[in-house]
């Protein structure tokens, strides 16, 4: 998740939840400010956002909501350019089942730079883009990736290792392990405004070098997923796939039209940020 950012105008906006404040460096060498925020107690990493009108998002706790709901409810604080406080958002929501089990469908949803929510559940292939004069839907007809039937045991043993460590007596219940993945597993853009979707694709076992047989929790394989990107023009038109090299980051990535930045890890694990620019017909 991003816990960065950069605005229209070419500051970098950086937040500090540990302190409850965003800190704010540029345009100009050697400037910086600092924005504090109530945030209702959260300590978390959830991704900070910004949009092309230099408005800046930060997730807050709705501390109301929170105690009579039993839960956390979480909003959106919307900062100005000058860091004041400008509006509250609902974050974007989708019911979901009381029970996830591995490769069950979660809403996905992210924040466009145009200023408007990006949202889709996985379960097909169709994605919303909110704009000033309606809804972009984007589709694509494709099969969805099946789960192999070693996958499905391995996921299905993993849970169940999970909950027993917490509640020796609990058993499977409800509907089994799905034999497809959902279409898409995260919603991401671009500060040109591009769509970025990473898409699921089929398993592989790798021997898990950490595997510590005296805890229980510990499986001896675990299932790696190649990573994998479809791109979308901000009106919908489909550009393609994009697969970074392999020990390549992009959970934390930023994408700006041709340009890629993300974090690598070499033998030594030694991490970098590497600029990659997308070759159209590069392989």
């Amino acid at each position: 998740m991003r816990i960065h950012s950069r605005p229209p105008d070419g500051r970098l906006v950086v937040r500090n939840p540990g302190n409850q404040r965003v800190e704010v460096f540029g345009p100009e060498p050697g400037r910086t400010e600092q924005w504090r925020y109530p945030a209702g107690g959260l300590h978390t990493f959830t991704a900070l956002y910004t949009d092309m009108h230099g408005r800046t998002l930060v997730p807050i706790v709705d501390q109301s909501r929170s105690l009579s709901s039993g839960g956390l409810v979480t909003q959106l604080l919307v900062l100005g350019p000058d860091g004041a406080p400008v509006d509250t958002l609902d974050r974007p929501s989708h019911p979901s089942p009381t029970e996830v089990r591995p490769f069950t469908p979660r809403f996905q949803w992210t924040y466009h730079p145009s200023g408007h929510f990006l949202t889709g559940m996985p379960s097909e292939y169709r994605i919303d883009l909110a704009r000033d004069d309606g809804v972009l839907r984007i589709e694509r007809a494709v099969d969805p990736v099946p789960v192999l039937d070693e996958e499905r045991a391995h996921a299905r043993e993993q849970m169940v290792r999970s909950r027993r460590e917490r509640d020796p007596d609990w058993s499977w219940s409800g509907p089994p392990v799905p034999r497809h993945k959902p279409f898409f597993r995260s919603l991401r853009t671009g500060r040109d405004g591009r769509v970025w979707v990473r898409v699921s694709t089929e398993g592989y076992a790798v021997e898990n070098e950490d595997h510590d047989p005296g805890n229980p929790s510990s499986m001896p394989v675990i299932w790696r997923e190649p990573v994998r990107y479809d791109v979308f023009e901000p009106d919908g038109t489909y550009l393609g796939v994009v697969v970074p090299p392999d020990g390549t980051t992009l959970s934390t990535a930023v994408f700006d039209g041709d340009y890629v930045w993300a974090v690598t890890q070499d033998e030594l694990e030694v991490e970098r940020v590497v600029r990659f620019r997308i070759v159209v017909g590069g392989g």
